[in-house]
């Protein structure tokens, strides 16, 4: 008998070790992107709706039968950097005209590595959209490796009408905040910057971590499994219970990351729209630069 406990309770441990959670408090996680093969089941049943991200005249050439189309150009903004947040009036406009009311259950995809379908699907979700979301994992290309019926030309949508709800504010965060963060570094905070190694190197946000957003993708482009985010995270000091915001060069990118991050579990989640091209045209911001190892180098002056 004591043998026998003692095989459970080495079993056990041995979960624990691999799972990569250890006691960590996650979130409910597989919530967000789901497989090919299960979003074209989804697809055309109930109150699903099949949105495409890709660009217009990409989406022409070439989608999914009975898709409806969201190109990213449709749901941001410039002010002084390109791709912010477009107002909740502009979503439900564009919304409405594809077809789409707020409980609409979404099936998001794109033929951009994840990440437009990431930003589309927080763009609903900052705005309280109360149906389902989910983003296909591997996008376009998966979809067609499962068989889905391909189509050319506009999409024929039904009008619908649109209420957007008021911005979640704890999912995005402005230049003033982040920088209140650099200056005076809570406990429990993380900044990732998603983008390349070149770009990384050429200058960052003081004291961000670097996690390249495609290492949340095998090289298909698929997202990786839960588990397999969690001890990538965890092994860079990243925990749930931390608040994590994201950049890119224009944040669309780090929108990729979010949808990773959610999916396996973590909710303090906040994006840095105006990301690197507001930051760095800003000569007041302090920039840390690693262009050689072991040594820090900043570039401006804190203004804390």
């Amino acid at each position: 008998m004591k043998k026998g406990i003692l095989g459970v309770l080495i079993l056990a441990s041995a979960v624990l070790i691999f799972s990569g959670c250890g006691n960590a408090d996650y979130a409910e996680s597989g919530t967000l992107i789901i497989d090919a093969d299960d979003a074209l089941e989804l697809a055309g049943t109930g109150n699903w709706v099949l949105l495409d991200a890709q660009k217009k005249t990409s989406f022409e050439k070439e989608h999914v039968a009975g898709a409806v189309n969201l190109e990213r150009n449709e749901i941001t903004v410039t002010r002084q950097v390109p791709n912010l947040l477009a107002p909740a009036s502009q979503l439900a406009s564009v919304a409405g005209s594809a077809g789409i009311s707020q409980d609409s259950n979404l099936v998001i995809y794109d033929d951009n590595d994840n990440m437009d379908s990431g930003r589309l699907a927080w763009t609903f979700m900052i705005y309280g959209h109360k149906g389902q979301i989910k983003i296909v994992s591997g996008g376009l290309t998966a979809l067609k490796a499962e068989g889905a019926a391909i189509a050319a030309g506009p999409a024929a949508a039904s009008k619908a009408s649109y209420a957007a709800g008021s911005l979640d504010s704890s999912m995005i965060i402005d230049k003033e905040g982040v920088l209140g963060l650099v200056n005076n570094p809570p406990e429990h905070l993380v900044i990732i910057d998603v983008r390349s190694d070149e770009e990384y190197n050429a200058g960052t946000i003081p004291g961000s971590i670097h996690i390249e957003y495609l290492k949340n993708n095998f090289s298909d482009i698929t997202f990786r499994p839960v588990q397999q985010i969690r001890i990538l995270y965890k092994d860079a000091g990243i925990m749930p219970e931390d608040t994590i915001v994201m950049y890119c060069k224009t944040s669309i990118r780090a929108a990729e990351t979010w949808a990773a991050l959610y999916n396996a579990g973590y909710r303090n989640l906040k994006i840095y729209d105006g990301a690197w091209i507001e930051w760095s045209s800003d000569s007041s911001l302090p920039v840390y630069v690693p262009e050689v190892p072991g040594t820090v180098q900043i570039k401006a002056q804190d203004a804390s």
